[in-house]
């Protein structure tokens, strides 16, 4: 399971379907409503958000809007309207982290589209998170190979 903090504008095809999908299986873990993946560390920064449920929600409102402003057509129903969320910190450790795992699948998966981000020097958050200076999570389960990965156009705030 891969919920990225990073924005799902920068996700491929492939990574955009399987982030909705992903985010609805933690959608299910938050509600009880699954045997899977309970533990699973990606689900600890909203486990830890005063109201989780709402937060994989608006999360998920997220990522239907990249893929609806995509053309592509994800099951609204799927999610409960969301009304306003307190944003979850995220650290720019954190985001480099992913920022360099992302390149490392772009490249293999969609050349064009690394070419297109790979100069980004400040990538956006998804919305729900805000920036904060500080290393990578303590719940990221990265590959060693993607954390090493540095991007020189990356400016950290810490």
């Amino acid at each position: 399971m891969r919920l990225w903090t990073l924005h799902p504008k920068y996700l491929d095809p492939k990574g955009l379907v399987a982030l909705w999908r992903e985010g609805l299986l933690a959608r299910a873990v938050l509600h009880n409503q699954t045997r899977g993946y309970k533990q699973h560390p990606q689900l600890e920064r909203f486990r830890a958000h005063p109201d989780p449920l709402a937060a994989i929600d608006a999360y998920l409102a997220a990522v239907l809007a990249e893929a609806t402003s995509r053309g592509y057509r994800f099951d609204q129903s799927k999610i409960a309207p969301t009304l306003s969320v307190a944003p979850i910190a995220a650290t720019t450790g954190q985001v480099e982290c992913e920022w360099a795992h992302l390149m490392n699948k772009l490249l293999i998966r969609s050349p064009g589209l690394h070419a297109h981000w790979i100069e980004t020097a400040n990538p956006d958050c998804h919305p729900l998170f805000t920036l904060t200076p500080g290393p990578v999570a303590s719940w990221e389960r990265a590959p060693a190979v993607a954390v090493q990965v540095s991007n020189p156009f990356l400016k950290r705030l810490d």
